[in-house]
């Protein structure tokens, strides 16, 4: 357990390193929004295209990880709309409800690629982009629908649907996989300028997580917001490593997924928060408490399922 965490110390470092910068005038506060842009449709996007395409899929059991992706996060998300009853029994309102529904079935790549590749080398980054690549979709889904039904928000499924067929993830993600599968070359020096984007996208994309946290806004969090940090950093990994082994998938592969469990939520629900109709106070809140939180709980998580990947 120690060796995991001095592992993922420097991760959080970064994390660190962007939550000061984002507080001091050492940077102008103009810059932020154009790495986050910068980084959403570029950086990340090159990352997993790269990863993608040129991968190594054998022995991966890319079947048993589809359907134990998939099925944990929507068996996650049946089991967190299950609660609803219990949230509006205590007064609480439908758009803080998504915004806890959000940051218990959300996870944030950025930090589940940059540890794998710590700990795992380039196998684990590969199965991470995999295993990014086959929630997206699903996860977008589940936590837009939730939106649109409790929040209040734009009703416009067409919009929606063009968001999510022109996300540049998906995209890269999908486009990656083909080029793979049929076994087509890029251009040398084409592949290698990808290669360097992707090799600046994890240190900025950590520094920009912690640039986006509202430490303020978590010094007293509320009862939602503490259950939120529970359901994703305990529950959904206790989902998602059960349906992995009753899947036979076993080693590191298990490790890696439980990984990407494990890892805070993703800061881009705030801002989908902010558009639909959701709390994105509350979004923020959780956020920052699961990231600080996740500094201790990946480790326990990550030890416990060596031990169960090791029979």
């Amino acid at each position: 357990m120690i060796i995991v965490f001095e592992s993922i110390l420097p991760i959080f470092l970064l994390v660190l390193l962007g939550v000061w910068l984002k507080r001091t005038t050492l940077v102008d506060q103009n810059l932020w929004l154009g790495l986050e842009q910068f980084g959403y449709y570029i950086l990340f996007p090159a990352l997993l295209f790269s990863t993608l395409a040129q991968a190594d899929f054998s022995g991966m059991k890319a079947d048993a990880t589809a359907i134990a992706t998939i099925g944990s996060v929507s068996l996650m998300s049946i089991f967190v709309l299950a609660l609803w009853p219990l949230f509006r029994s205590r007064q609480v309102s439908g758009a803080s409800f998504t915004s806890v529904f959000q940051t218990a079935t959300r996870w944030n790549g950025f930090m589940a690629l940059a540890i794998a590749q710590k700990l795992y080398g380039p196998i684990g980054l590969t199965l991470t982009a995999l295993v990014m690549t086959l929630v997206i979709i699903p996860i977008n889904l589940y936590n837009v629908g939730v939106l649109v039904w409790f929040g209040g928000g734009n009703r416009d499924f067409r919009r929606f649907f063009a968001k999510i067929v022109t996300n540049p993830l998906i995209v890269a993600s999908v486009l990656g996989i083909l080029f793979n599968l049929a076994a087509i070359k890029v251009y040398g020096p084409v592949m290698t300028t990808i290669d360097m984007l992707a090799s600046a996208s994890l240190s900025l994309g950590l520094v920009m997580v912690g640039a986006g946290l509202r430490v303020s806004d978590a010094l007293k969090p509320t009862g939602s917001a503490l259950l939120a940090v529970f359901l994703k950093l305990i529950v959904m990994p206790v989902f998602m490593v059960g349906a992995s082994f009753l899947l036979g998938i076993r080693g590191d592969a298990l490790c890696v997924i439980a990984l990407g469990a494990a890892v805070p939520t993703a800061m881009n629900g705030y801002l989908l928060a902010k558009q639909m109709g959701g709390d994105a106070e509350l979004y923020a809140a959780v956020a920052t408490v699961q990231t600080v939180v996740s500094f201790f709980t990946i480790p326990l998580v990550l030890s416990v399922t060596a031990y169960v990947a090791a029979g």
